[in-house]
């Protein structure tokens, strides 16, 4: 296959990149008619979900607030059901450790003493070609110890003994990201399936020999009626893999602003696939400024570094998403703490270590059953919070938080965030938001900024903030308005500071910057157009409908 440079086809999939060394590996005929079938059977209706999806957005620009579904009340109410018990493997989660799949990182992640590996396919991993195929790679080549390898600089790389590895959580790209490389009657397939369907066709057979599961963080979504495509993508792959039902697991990223009003839902949708639900901080953060940027001065939020998971909308929506998982028998897993460690500051290593066990103790004393970190050096600091709380159990699945009252107004009220608008805010926004695309650009989406850890969602609250702060005509703390023309100002002036290197794709991450920020439209995702620009071979523009889709 390697000594193709054309566009070639099989079994109704044309493949339209570069080929990657070893892809004919994953690109196998039986693997590609897999996951033309899981296309083909869904394609239609996740063009309608997506469709749906703009119509609710246009609903809650329109002043319609979200509330807890009526249509689904008896499912709330009705005691009786419980997800699945707790998959092999995934029983004790009390430290998952999150990050790309390239090799260094899965060997760093399985070698890092988490319970968890989340292999990230989505917001931390720039999807270009050769990082979705030699992802794939890393992890069969993982599950079959063949990673082994050893650096320019001499370092060496091997994986510690089978049993203390941790199991592995493959999250999939979103609905809204198509795999513009891989098409089928006419049209690219969406990533998700492509990242699923093809980890799944070549390892989980694997990984039932190995007494663990097929495994899955599902990213992004919006309704029950997305978790129910999801479910019913698993129930025809089990069967197309002659694999019995309820075998695949999955845990439901709670990330964005609908679905935190559909949380029983999505797990009732997911019952026999269900493993928990996880409280997806910086999505959500920046779902709830793209919902109802243009709703006016009450959804208008202080400076990113102020909107803290001790706010009253934030800690509503932690609360609640703990009680719905316990209630059901299902697990609640924190989300990221952005501090990272630095090895080479002695005084930002000792802060971060303080801020992760700050936000961990919070979250294993609200009652959920594990948490994210995104370093190997946090991870002993997050089992040793989760184990001073749950000692030798291995969850607290029976802490049901009865005392939690779910509250569809409190998750919405963000009139009641403290917190100022600074200048300092701003800068910090723009600088954060140019630095991260211009790293995602070069095929590295996760990247340590001023001793925090960016990625995608990161970057998104960055320019999303912006572009509300502009509509709403917003007030710093200065009593400065900020407009348009200021922050094209204050653009000018951090792009002038950045640090510059050979190879650098800074003016295109400012193209990309400006477009997303200051555009009276406002893109849904910055990796679409970036995606359609800058990553695929065949140099597309993304569609009107793409940049809508959210």
């Amino acid at each position: 296959m390697n000594s193709f440079t054309d566009d070639f086809t099989i079994n109704g999939i044309t493949m339209t990149a570069q080929p990657i060394c070893r892809q004919n590996e994953v690109l196998t005929p039986d693997a590609l008619e897999f996951v033309a079938k899981l296309h083909r059977a869904t394609a239609e209706r996740r063009q309608e979900l997506l469709q749906a999806r703009r119509t609710r957005r246009a609903e809650i620009a329109a002043g319609q607030d979200p509330r807890f579904l009526r249509e689904t009340e008896d499912i709330r109410n009705d005691p009786s059901w419980r997800v699945a018990p707790p998959a092999p493997g995934l029983e004790d989660r009390r430290v998952e450790i999150t990050g790309p799949v390239d090799q260094k990182m899965t060997i760093n992640a399985l070698n890092s003493g988490a319970k968890v590996w989340l292999a990230d396919m989505e917001d931390s991993s720039t999807p270009t070609w050769r990082n979705v195929i030699k992802g794939q790679l890393n992890l069969t080549d993982a599950l079959e110890r063949r990673i082994d390898f050893t650096s320019p600089e001499g370092k060496e790389y091997k994986l510690r003994p089978a049993g203390e590895l941790p199991t592995i959580v493959v999250r999939p790209r979103g609905w809204h990201l198509p795999e513009k490389h891989m098409i089928i009657d006419g049209a690219p397939i969406a990533g998700g399936i492509v990242d699923f369907g093809l980890f799944f066709f070549h390892n989980a057979h694997r990984l039932l020999a190995q007494g663990k599961g097929p495994y899955f963080y599902l990213p992004k979504i919006e309704n029950h009626l997305e978790a129910r495509l999801w479910n019913d993508i698993f129930i025809l792959a089990q069967d197309l893999l002659g694999i019995p039902q309820g075998t695949i697991r999955a845990t439901v990223l709670i990330e964005t602003i609908t679905a935190a009003f559909e949380m029983e839902e999505i797990l009732y949708e997911l019952r026999d696939h269900a493993a928990g639900l996880n409280a997806g901080r910086w999505d959500y953060i920046f779902s709830l400024i793209k919902n109802f940027r243009t709703r006016g001065p009450r959804f208008v939020l202080p400076d990113r570094g102020q909107v803290t998971m001790t706010q009253p909308f934030m800690r509503a929506y932690t609360e609640q998403l703990v009680r719905a998982c316990h209630k059901r028998g299902a697990m609640a897993i924190g989300g990221m703490a952005a501090a990272v460690p630095n090895r080479k500051d002695e005084a930002a290593n000792t802060n971060a270590f303080e801020k992760v066990r700050a936000d961990k103790t919070r979250e294993a004393n609200d009652g959920f059953d594990g948490s994210w970190v995104a370093h190997p050096d946090l991870v002993p600091v997050c089992r040793e919070v989760f184990d001073s709380i749950l000692g030798e159990r291995p969850n607290q699945l029976e802490r049901t938080r009865e005392d939690v009252i779910p509250d569809d107004a409190a998750l919405i009220n963000v009139a009641a965030t403290e917190g100022t608008i600074t200048e300092q805010g701003i800068r910090n926004n723009i600088e954060v938001g140019i630095r991260y695309i211009e790293s995602w650009l070069r095929g590295n989406g996760a990247v340590a900024i001023h001793n925090l850890m960016e990625d995608a969602a990161t970057a998104e609250i960055s320019r999303s903030q912006l572009w509300q702060w502009m509509y709403a005509s917003a007030i710093t703390d200065h009593g400065e308005i900020i407009t348009h023309h200021w922050i094209e100002e204050l653009l000018d002036e951090e792009f002038a500071r950045l640090e510059r290197f050979d190879g650098d794709r800074f003016e295109d991450a400012r193209d990309i910057f400006e477009e997303v920020t200051l555009a009276r439209d406002f893109p849904s995702f910055l990796t679409l157009p970036a995606y359609a620009r800058y990553l695929t071979e065949a140099k597309t523009k993304a569609s009107a409908e793409e940049l809508a889709a959210a």
